[in-house]
C-alpha cells in the first residue's frame, strides 16, 4: 500500500460562469492542475470525475469529458463517481484508492457542475435527488425545506438558535471577501443576515436566505501521486488519514439533529491520524445551510449535543479563534456547484498547508480537516491534511 499526496490542483471561481456545460469547465481546470503538478498529460494513469448532473444537463458520461480537453488522456481509464452533495470527495478518495492500491502512480481528480443555466424552480427539484423521495420528496421548498425541518426540529429540542446561526452567515461571508475564488465577497454582516428583510426573506423557516448556499456553476482539479512519483516536486500534501461513514437514508429512521454519520467518520479519521480535533489547525466544513454547520460543531466534537451555539458565540470558530471554520468561506460564500464542492474544500486546505492563501491565512497551519457530506449527512467524508513537501 503506498501513501497518495496531492501534488497539484487548479479552481475556477465559483458563481454564475460563461462556460455553456460541465465540459468546458471541466477543460478550464484539468490542464491546469496538470500544469500546477509539474506532471505531463502522458504520466495519468487514472481519471476520476465527479459530477452530480440529475438533470443539470442532458450530457451525462461525464468521465470522457476529461478527454475532450486532453487528447494525451483518451485511452486512460476514467471514471465518474457521484454521491449526492459528496460527489467531489467520492472521486477524490476513488482515486485514493487508486493509487494507495498500487493500480497507478498518477491520478487526475476533477469536479465540476453547471447549475445556473437550469431554472431555479428546476434546481429545487433536481436537488430533491440526494433525498430519499418516498418520504421526503413533497417537502415544501425542495432541499431548503428539508433542512428547514431540521433547523425547526432542532430549535424545538434545544432552544431557538438563529441568531447563532446569523452568526455563522456573517462569519463566513466576511471570510469569503478574501476568497478570490467566492461567488459572494461580500461582508453582509451579522443584522443583515439576523434580521427578515426583502433582500433577506424566509426559503424555508427559520432558514433565511442568507442561511441557504449560493447555486453555483464552477470545477476544481487535483492531482492524486504515489510517493515516489512525488519526489522532488514542489509540493506534496499528504493524508494523516481519512475516513467515510454512511447514515440511514430516510431522516425517519435516524435522529435528524445528531448527524451520526459525520460524527463516526470524524471520530474514526481523529483516531487513524491519533490526534485530538484541538491538535488541527483549521477545518474547512461543509455549510450548505447555517444549521449544517452548527449541527456539524457538535459531530466533530467541538461541543455536546445542543451546545453548538456556543461555539459560535465564543469566536472558536472565527479566524483567530482556537479552531477557525471556513476560513475559505465555506460553501456560504464561496459557492457549492455540487460535482466540484468537495475537492474546492481540498483546494482551500492545502492552499492554506503551503502557505499559500493570501489574506484567508491561518497563520502556521500545518494541519488541516475537511468535511463533506452527501445528502443530509448521509455520506460523509474526513480527510486530515498536512504538508510533506
Amino acid at each position: 500500500m503506498s501513501d497518495p499526496m496531492i501534488i497539484g490542483w487548479a479552481h475556477t471561481p465559483f458563481g454564475r460562469l460563461e462556460e455553456p456545460g460541465v465540459e468546458q469547465l471541466i477543460a478550464r481546470v484539468a490542464g491546469s492542475a496538470l500544469d500546477h503538478a509539474g506532471i505531463a498529460a502522458s504520466s495519468v494513469d487514472g481519471i476520476f470525475a465527479g459530477v452530480f448532473n440529475a438533470g443539470f444537463s442532458r450530457q451525462s458520461f461525464d468521465a470522457a469529458l476529461v478527454a475532450l480537453a486532453l487528447p494525451e488522456l483518451a485511452h486512460v481509464p476514467a471514471t465518474r463517481l457521484e454521491n449526492a452533495c459528496a460527489t467531489g470527495s467520492a472521486a477524490l478518495f476513488g482515486a485514493l484508492d487508486f493509487i494507495a492500491s498500487g493500480r497507478g502512480r498518477i491520478a487526475l481528480v476533477v469536479g465540476a457542475e453547471k447549475m445556473t443555466a437550469t431554472p431555479t424552480a428546476e434546481v429545487g427539484e433536481i436537488l430533491l435527488s440526494a433525498c430519499y423521495r418516498p418520504e421526503e420528496a413533497a417537502t415544501d421548498g425542495g432541499f431548503a425545506g428539508l433542512f428547514g425541518q431540521i433547523a425547526a426540529g432542532y430549535f424545538e429540542r434545544y432552544g431557538d438558535r438563529s441568531v447563532e446561526l446569523a452568526m455563522i452567515a456573517a462569519k463566513n461571508h466576511k471570510n469569503g471577501v478574501a476568497n478570490p475564488f467566492a461567488q459572494m465577497r461580500k461582508d453582509l454582516g451579522f443584522e443583515f443576515c439576523n434580521a427578515i428583510s426583502d433582500r433577506n426573506p424566509f426559503v424555508a423557516p427559520p432558514l433565511r436566505r442568507t442561511d441557504c448556499s449560493l447555486i453555483s456553476d464552477g470545477a476544481a482539479a487535483l492531482v492524486i501521486a504515489a510517493p515516489d512519483a512525488a519526489t522532488g516536486l514542489a509540493r506534496a500534501i499528504g493524508f494523516r488519514s481519512r475516513a467515510h461513514a454512511n447514515d440511514h437514508f430516510p431522516l425517519s429512521r435516524r435522529d435528524p439533529h445528531a448527524f451520526e454519520g459525520a460524527r463516526r467518520a470524524w471520530t474514526a479519521a481523529l483516531a487513524e491520524a491519533g490526534l485530538v480535533l484541538d491538535d488541527l489547525d483549521l477545518v474547512e466544513t461543509h455549510d450548505c445551510f447555517t444549521v449544517a454547520e452548527l449541527i456539524e460543531y457538535e459531530a466533530m466534537g467541538l461541543a455536546a449535543p445542543g451546545e453548538g451555539y456556543r461555539v459560535v458565540r465564543d469566536g472558536v470558530t472565527a479566524l483567530g479563534g482556537r479552531l477557525p471554520v471556513n476560513p475559505s468561506g465555506g460553501l456560504k460564500a464561496r459557492g457549492h456547484p455540487i460535482g466540484a464542492t468537495g475537492i474546492s474544500q481540498q483546494v482551500m486546505a492545502c492552499l492554506q498547508l503551503m502557505g499559500d492563501a493570501g489574506d484567508m491565512q491561518v497563520p502556521g497551519a500545518s494541519l488541516a480537516g475537511v468535511f463533506n457530506m452527501g445528502g443530509a449527512a448521509v455520506s460523509n467524508y474526513v480527510s486530515i491534511l498536512e504538508r510533506r513537501a
